[in-house]
């Protein structure tokens, strides 16, 4: 059996309300604003007044432009759109009478907030607009990488998921014997063990290379052990199939591939020419970065404001082929 040990599974987490969290950042930058003093008249023809503040196109059409709506809906999603506005406008409100708009947390996620906007809006007005990848570029990309696409691999996989506080010198002995899962899961049957049983597949697209290489060449039936923190994992490797797609399939997802990128070496590069240009400071020393990954975030400020593909054709990053078998996730 295959131990890998020291690997960690990166597991999804529960998605966030992503129109939730923008509504309620837009509360606080409000609220904040109305504590550095009295009311100011909103541009734009008013629509509704709450208590006295205004609520006006503009604040509506900018809602619809973030919403993305088409325009044969507009008329419809611009009266629940409004409704939103006027709920929100009611919140804000009461924040501001119980001086929530003045909680040192609240001013310093306000701050946070109006830095990050004013951040990714320089970036995206330095970067300007990036060309989209030509037809050639995706075809060179999708030649070159046949692993991930004419040559694609599926990996079916068993697993069972055991609290790592179980994983006593018995149950280790009893996993190194065993040679197919349903032996380890009889033995956690017959000694009262919890455990959870699951099945995945990943393809060659979604693993490093070194990883695809390394399950390609294990036989069915292998078993492999994944420690993550407070449990691990016991694998099988159910089946390889060959799951090849065409140029045509993959091309809208290889072109933002690269389209990203290239926001992304955009965005390193300006953060390069910056920190180059200026007097950084650490004033702890033991805060001071290594030189290679003193930049690491250089492009964090357009992060939020690139669209990002579905799933990148291939994984590149050196933390993915450092995590091995944690790369299935």
């Amino acid at each position: 059996m295959n131990h890998f040990h020291n690997s960690r599974l990166t597991m999804r987490k529960p998605a966030v309300n992503t129109r939730l969290l923008c509504a309620a950042l837009v509360l606080l930058a409000a609220a904040g604003l109305s504590a550095c003093g009295g009311k100011e008249k909103k541009a734009g023809q008013a629509l509704a007044s709450v208590n006295g503040e205004e609520i006006t196109v503009l604040q509506l059409n900018e809602e619809l432009q973030r919403a993305n709506v088409p325009a044969v809906q507009q008329d419809a999603a611009s009266k629940q759109l409004l409704e939103s506005l006027i709920d929100r406008q009611l919140l804000q409100n009461e924040a501001v009478k119980d001086k929530i708009d003045r909680d040192p947390k609240v001013v310093q996620a306000v701050e946070r907030a109006k830095a990050l906007i004013v951040a990714q809006a320089y970036m995206q007005k330095r970067i300007g607009v990036i060309a989209k990848p030509a037809a050639a570029e995706v075809e060179d990309y999708f030649n070159k990488n046949p692993q991930y696409f004419s040559q694609r691999k599926q990996f079916d996989m068993r697993e069972l998921i055991i609290a790592s506080a179980d994983m006593k010198d018995d149950l280790k002995k009893a996993m190194d014997a065993a040679k197919t899962l349903e032996e380890v899961a009889a033995w956690l049957d017959a000694n009262n063990v919890k455990y959870v049983r699951t099945q995945l597949s990943r393809t060659s697209a979604d693993l490093a290379p070194e990883l695809s290489s390394k399950l390609a060449g294990m036989p069915k039936g292998q078993l492999f052990i994944i420690r993550e923190g407070d449990r691990t994992l016991l694998i099988s490797l159910a089946d390889i199939k060959d799951t090849p797609v065409t140029l045509a399939q993959a091309a809208p997802q290889i072109e933002q591939f690269l389209f990203n990128k290239k926001n992304k070496e955009a965005a390193d590069a300006e953060l390069k020419r910056l920190r180059a240009s200026a007097k950084i400071e650490y004033l702890n020393k033991t805060d001071k970065p290594a030189a290679a990954s003193a930049s690491a975030s250089a492009s964090a400020a357009v992060a939020a404001s690139v669209p990002v593909a579905p799933a990148a054709p291939v994984a590149e990053s050196s933390d993915v082929n450092a995590r091995g078998v944690a790369g299935l996730k």
